[in-house]
């Protein structure tokens, strides 16, 4: 059975992405640096605030070409600098070699190796990667847009087909609500709204479609997942879709279309677009019970993890290569035993090299130790001698 169904996959001969080198220059607080990566990884050791959650987002920045804590990507430049620039050699990744950067004016240049892309969407997921950290919690606990955006970033970058859609439906939807703001003002009419929504339904119908697939294919490794971590209660993962209308799972594109049509007249008073997959939730719940309102905070835990752990194995199940770990603290608050089961987890559905980080060196679980170790204040990062 695989890493979808009720038991994870053993570890396979499958391929992996690995980061050989980084290249950082002004980027959040780290001056300069010129790193290389060991193929098993490295464990880093810091205090917290002096670089590394800036260098694993440094990593992860070739995975969306943004920041995935959200700041804006001049915010990313470090203080008093005009620009930052990252460069990442990797094997297994889709190009040995990728660079970027922004300026203070917001210009963005990026190249894989050494040309550049058409579009920027064309150099995603150039150096795969999938991030833990204590901040995960907000997967189940935070509001469903948190939810979302995990679904649009998970299948985007595993299916060009999520992707396409996912840019014309957001594009659309900016459209209808543009269409809106004018006839709220008195500068157009009903038919100005009306022409953005068979794009909407067509792009929505699949975005639903895939997301539905992707919860049929991945709600038994989420419940398998959560027992296996220490959850005495039943799990659940499951779609809520906005889409209530008869024959909906059969034509979400009909359906889709006919509730905006339905709903036009009260968008337009109250200027927000109700009826679409950018309302739509992913419902986590353990026998019933929603983890966001009621689930206790290990609970709400071992779900964020479990979602990146399926986050992982769906890279690799469409892709064939095993993601980066790059794991930013993420065993804070959890117990040992816990800790054991989520890092047996990770081995048996095969991971590649890992990036672990920790404020001191007593932290570091047992299984990883035997990774090249570095100290990191100040944004300067130092080997530590072999033991």
């Amino acid at each position: 059975m695989t890493a979808a169904g009720r038991a994870p996959d053993p570890v396979a001969a499958r391929p992996a992405a690995r980061l050989d080198a980084l290249i950082v220059r002004d980027f959040r607080n780290i001056a300069s640096a010129d790193l290389a990566f060991p193929a098993e990884g490295v464990a880093i050791v810091g205090e917290n605030g002096h670089g590394k959650t800036n260098l694993i987002e440094a990593i992860a920045y070739f995975r969306l070409l943004r920041s995935q804590r959200g700041a804006r990507d001049r915010d990313l430049i470090r203080f008093g600098a005009p620009a930052f620039h990252l460069e990442a050699r990797g094997t297994g990744t889709r190009a040995h070699r990728a660079t970027a950067g922004v300026d203070r004016q917001g210009r963005k240049k990026v190249t894989l190796d050494g040309g550049e892309p058409e579009r920027l969407t064309d150099a995603l997921d150039t150096v795969p990667s999938v991030s833990f950290s204590p901040r995960d919690v907000d997967l189940v606990a935070g509001a469903p847009a948190e939810r979302r955006r995990y679904l649009d970033i998970t299948l985007a970058l595993t299916s060009p087909a999520y992707l396409h859609a996912l840019r014309h439906y957001r594009g659309a939807l900016q459209r209808r609500n543009a269409a809106m703001r004018e006839v709220s003002r008195g500068g157009g009419d009903l038919a100005s709204v009306a022409v953005w929504e068979p794009a909407l339904a067509e792009h929505g119908a699949t975005l639903v479609t895939h997301r539905r697939a992707w919860v049929e294919e991945r709600h038994e490794g989420f419940a398998h997942h959560c027992a296996a971590i220490g959850e005495r209660g039943a799990a659940r993962l499951r779609y809520e879709a906005a889409l209530a209308d008869a024959g909906a799972a059969d034509d979400p594109r009909a359906a889709l279309r006919a509730q905006l049509e339905r709903q036009r007249a009260h968008d337009v008073r109250r200027l927000v677009t109700h009826a679409g997959p950018h309302r739509d939730d992913l419902a986590l719940t353990i026998d019933g019970h929603d983890l966001r309102t009621i689930g206790s905070a290990g609970q709400q835990r071992t779900a964020a993890i479990v979602l990146r752990l399926l986050e992982a194995t769906t890279h690799r199940d469409a892709t064939g290569v095993a993601p980066i770990l790059l794991l930013d603290d993420p065993f804070a608050e959890l117990d040992r035993r816990r800790t054991a089961r989520i890092l047996a987890l990770l081995d048996a559905i095969g991971t590649g090299q890992c990036v672990l980080c920790v404020p001191r060196a007593d932290e570091i679980p047992a299984q990883y130790t035997r990774l090249e170790r570095w100290r990191v204040r100040d944004g300067v990062f130092t080997a530590e001698p072999a033991a």
